[in-house]
């Protein structure tokens, strides 16, 4: 059988045999603020975070000028990257702060600039976004880097992602692949659980995970039980601050509950339906036993009248036995409430 693949990031094991990896995507939800970005890392430490997540914007070697204005914006995407895109001074502050708390930071870099950056900075392992996933040149530029990549896969398909992987698995990278839908806030119908199942079989050396851009948690939860290995939602502080991905943003207590709910699923995943022996106390007071229910004498048959079954389950012959007693004979007295033997039965 094979070993149900794995990556690793700052010594943290990712993969099914693992509680599931939670990011905490605080992406742009400073709005080019140092000090909130602070505060949200330290909020998410609190919540239990193991992972924070930003994104590098070098906003002249990523887009040309332009108005295009996104779907949960009211300004267009030049202007809120250049309002929101931190120095390499700031970002490499900040990844020293989110080490110092013993916890994995990511960015994901949406140029080729930002890549060499990040990897100037000595990043770890890389989080490529969806709108990446086709972007050929940019994932063989950082596969070069040989380090672990998780990629999200919203807006593409099926052959795309295809493409997407044969570079990672050329370069030898380890992979995870996130499902996700690029609409925000996702409508819980176009969420579809039912890809993970799909992405898990065609690409079966691949950890599974789960972007969501909904309005809660139970997305995530559910994807922990069809076998997402990572989770990520935007995450901010304050639901109050402004900001295009606030609206979809989980606040401290949401991580938490996020990270333990989550924990808690990937304990109750696996093995199979059998008797466990701690259930054996459970066992002692619930089963039924077939018991005498009059006094009956030597050589009387076994009849309904006669016998019955009741609790506790202590007794030798279980109700699942009843049946096959019935019409035989009885070997000597026996008293009224009392559990059946098999040697008090004549064969």
């Amino acid at each position: 059988m094979n070993k149900s693949p794995t990556i690793t990031i700052c010594g943290r094991k990712i993969g099914s045999d693992f509680s599931p990896l939670v990011i905490a995507e605080i992406g742009i939800n400073h709005e080019g603020s140092f000090d909130k970005a602070v505060r949200m890392v330290d909020d998410a430490f609190g919540a239990g975070c193991e992972c924070v997540k930003f994104q590098s914007h070098i906003i002249e070697d990523e887009m040309i000028p332009n108005d295009v204005i996104p779907g949960n914006a009211k300004e267009s995407i030049w202007a809120i990257m250049k309002r929101c895109a931190l120095t390499e001074e700031q970002e490499r502050d900040l990844k020293a702060y989110v080490e110092s708390k013993k916890m994995i930071f990511l960015s994901t870099p949406f140029s080729r600039a930002a890549a060499i950056r990040l990897e100037q900075m000595g990043v770890t392992a890389y989080k490529i976004g969806s709108g990446e996933c086709n972007n050929f040149p940019l994932i063989k530029h950082i596969a070069t880097y040989g380090k672990p990549i998780i990629l999200s896969t919203g807006m593409n398909s099926m052959g795309t992602i295809r493409k997407s992987v044969a570079i990672l698995r050329k370069h030898s990278i380890p992979y995870g692949l996130m499902h996700c839908t690029s609409i925000y806030p996702t409508p819980y119908t176009k969420i579809r659980l039912n890809a993970l199942q799909e992405l898990k079989s065609e690409f079966p050396d691949a950890v599974i995970g789960l972007s969501d851009h909904s309005l809660s948690n139970y997305p995530c939860l559910g994807a922990v039980a069809m076998g997402a290995n990572i989770l990520e939602r935007h995450f901010t502080s304050d639901k109050t601050w402004p900001g295009p991905d606030i609206e979809i943003s989980m606040d401290p207590s949401d991580l938490k509950e996020l990270i333990d709910g989550s924990a808690i699923i990937h304990q109750t995943l696996g093995g199979e339906k059998a008797v466990l022996k701690e259930e054996q106390l459970t066992i002692d007071f619930a089963y039924a036993c077939v018991v005498s229910i009059k006094d009956i004498n030597p050589g009387d048959i076994f009849t309904m009248e006669n016998i019955w079954v009741k609790r506790p389950g202590t007794g030798e012959l279980k109700a699942e036995e009843f049946e096959k007693i019935l019409g035989k004979r009885a070997k000597g007295f026996i008293s009224i409430n009392t559990q059946l033997r098999r040697s008090q039965i004549e064969e």
